[in-house]
């Protein structure tokens, strides 16, 4: 098994110019709790997670700011800054302490398309505790994906770089690559790369506890007056279910549950033809997957590549 220097996906900020309406829907709706706020700036934390927030969002043009990931340690971050630094990748900023909630210590650089992602460890947790039976809110964040133009040198990018793995692939009938789901430890995926007609925010998915509050929780969503885009159902890839809704600012956001925990030693991956109704939906109860449902995930152009945020 490969011993990565990444350890697990810790959050995902994002920019949002009606930042108002964003923040007190993840807050009222999505079931996020506010951990600090400033300005145009909040940190949002999931109650199941020990994670010091799992999404920040800020007031400017849309863009995805950045994504987190934890390190094991402080040997393990400076063995992988001096691996990409080695490896001629751009950095945001070196190694140093970080003033955000939970602090830690860390650095970030560019990925491949231009998007800037922080490695940090010695992060201060809170205090999680055990989600409900039957409370429809998020346990952490699960996974987030990305659109681009450029799929297969962006998911190359993470592979040569970070060791990220390929768990499964969704394919044309004619074997061109749609879609890749990237792990950096047992889950199934922690990161997606989609194929677009522009880099932007795929989704943002969210664990739930289990399918009976997966379900009541969409409902809640359905309730508050938000769209669904697709679902409820189960995917192949990952054997988790889905559904998703379109956030105040037109981001896909996905309740999700029982995302596959793979052994690494004996797992191979698939190749998922995407013409197969049970590729996207094995339940057969979400609508079938077509170019207008896939377009609602397309998002705006992020406009924010290779430009670091300024937080």
């Amino acid at each position: 098994m490969t011993e990565r220097l990444v350890s697990h996906l810790r959050y995902t900020a994002l920019a949002v110019p009606n930042f108002e309406a964003e923040r007190d829907f993840f807050i009222r709706h999505w079931g996020l709790s506010e951990v600090k706020s400033e300005e145009g700036l909040v940190y949002l934390a999931a109650e199941g997670s020990p994670e010091p927030f799992i999404l920040r969002l800020r007031r400017d043009e849309k863009r995805i700011d950045l994504v987190g990931f934890g390190v094991k340690n402080r040997d393990d971050l400076h063995k992988l800054a001096e691996k990409l630094r080695t490896e001629g990748v751009q950095f945001v900023h070196e190694p140093k302490e970080l003033t955000q909630p939970g602090g830690g210590y860390g650095f970030r650089v560019f990925d491949g398309d231009g998007r800037v992602l922080e490695f940090s460890t010695d992060v201060v947790l809170r205090e999680s505790r055990k989600i409900r039976e039957r409370e429809p809110i998020p346990v952490k964040l699960s996974h987030t994906v990305f659109n681009s133009k450029n799929l297969n040198e962006t998911v190359q990018w993470y592979i040569d770089h970070l060791d990220f793995a390929i768990s499964d692939s969704l394919v044309r009938p004619d074997g061109g690559d749609m879609m890749h789901f990237l792990r950096c430890n047992a889950n199934h995926h922690s990161i997606a790369v989609a194929m677009g007609p522009h880099h932007s925010l795929h989704h943002l998915s969210f664990e739930m506890r289990g399918i009976e509050e997966w379900m009541r929780g969409a409902g809640k969503i359905l309730r508050s007056g938000t769209r669904m885009i697709w679902g409820p159902g189960r995917h192949n890839a990952g054997d988790n279910t889905f559904a998703y809704f379109l956030s105040p600012a037109g981001n896909t956001i996905e309740y999700t549950t029982e995302l596959a925990v793979i052994d690494e030693d004996t797992y191979h991956p698939s190749r998922h033809d995407i013409s197969h109704l049970s590729t996207q939906d094995q339940w057969g109860t979400a609508a079938e997957m077509s170019e207008l449902v896939a377009r609602e995930s397309f998002n705006d152009i992020d406009k924010g590549l290779f430009v670091a945020p300024p937080v």
